[in-house]
């Protein structure tokens, strides 16, 4: 059997379409000993793929780190098994609070086997992984934030804090998390050795292991909002707390985003209007992942540059020949980095 998908995007929308599945965005990670990724990757693929879930799952021998969509009609069927796998038992799941974005968060089902479940380019064996920081509850982050003895830190990258972030937080302007731990460490936490050290990101992964790096480092109030913005966005709304966060929560799918809040924080990256929605550059060969207004959708075709609109006019055969040898795939979330924009963060 196949433990695949080769369908491509316009074939795999067609098949969800049929499927006419309600879907429910789900994330979760887990750090743990695998002994053997490949058939660990390949039992889930088989259980998964049963019930038509679809996302993005990476898994390593230290773990695993799913972003997925599942039916709801198999959502129980999808927990109970999930749960009887020994490690998983009673992970916590982050369920999105909004998925209006797109028709649907993820097209296909794809699970990879990687050397690390986040690129964060520290090595592991240097320092205790397990020695987190102090997991905070929606309201008793809410608590913390308000000391004039914390400080907030956003672990997401530059073009993720730019629509939506806690107020008061420090957002630092990079474009990974790898480029992040010792860019927080000599812009913010040196010098402040004494505060509490509060961290966040989209759903608490990030936090997990750059809470464990500094606390190696000698920080020692170190502390992270459990389940990250997702879980508390549901938490502050079901248990009626002030909402903090203003604005949208970057996620990484076909949604781009999840509304948290009417604030719209940023601009339109050709214009400067009010706007919050990411798109990719329509031409493939740049693929730029920018804020675009809906007057610049139509001024530009859905481009980033009237260079790039250009290219989109072009037949596909000569455009691909244009995309030919070209590594974009570093570019594509080189937000506001283009000089094509104007407006740049």
């Amino acid at each position: 059997m196949r433990l695949w998908n080769n369908l491509n995007k316009e074939e795999l929308e067609i098949q969800l379409q049929k499927h006419q599945h309600k879907y429910v965005t789900i994330s979760f990670y887990k750090y743990a000993k695998i002994k053997n990724p490949q058939l660990f990757r390949d039992h889930l693929y088989l259980m998964w793929d049963n019930i038509n879930v679809v996302g993005r799952t990476y898994i390593a021998k230290e773990g695993i780190n799913a972003q997925i969509a599942v039916p709801s009609a198999f959502l129980e069927q999808f927990t109970d098994e999930l749960y009887d796998i020994q490690f998983l038992k009673d992970v916590r799941l982050n369920y999105s609070i909004d998925n209006s974005e797109a028709e649907f968060s993820f097209l296909k089902l794809k699970i990879k086997v990687r050397a690390k479940i986040l690129a964060d380019g520290l090595n592991d064996s240097t320092f205790d992984v397990t020695d987190k920081g102090v997991h905070l509850k929606a309201k008793e982050f809410n608590e913390l934030i308000q000391s004039n003895d914390s400080i907030l830190i956003d672990m997401r990258n530059h073009y993720e804090s730019e629509i939506g972030h806690f107020k008061g937080a420090v957002r630092p302007d990079v474009d990974t998390f790898r480029d992040s731990l010792q860019h927080i460490e000599d812009s913010y936490l040196k010098g402040n050795e004494d505060k509490k050290i509060v961290m966040y990101c989209t759903g608490g992964i990030r936090c997990e292991k750059a809470s464990a790096w500094y606390k190696h480092k000698g920080y020692k109030n170190v502390y992270q909002l459990e389940g990250g913005i997702i879980k508390y966005a549901r938490d502050a709304q079901s248990e009626g707390l002030e909402n903090k966060f203003i604005g949208k929560n970057f996620v990484f799918d076909e949604r781009r985003s999840e509304r948290i809040t009417d604030d719209v924080i940023s601009v339109c990256h050709q214009c400067g209007v009010p706007s919050d929605t990411h798109v990719n550059c329509k031409n493939q060969a740049c693929h730029l992942l920018f804020i675009q207004c809906e007057k610049c959708k139509i001024k530009f075709d859905s481009c980033c540059s009237k260079e790039c609109a250009e290219i989109i006019k072009l037949p596909i055969d000569e455009q691909r020949k244009l995309r030919k040898g070209i590594n974009k795939s570093n570019k594509i979330f080189k937000k506001g980095r283009s000089e094509k924009l104007t407006y740049k963060s």
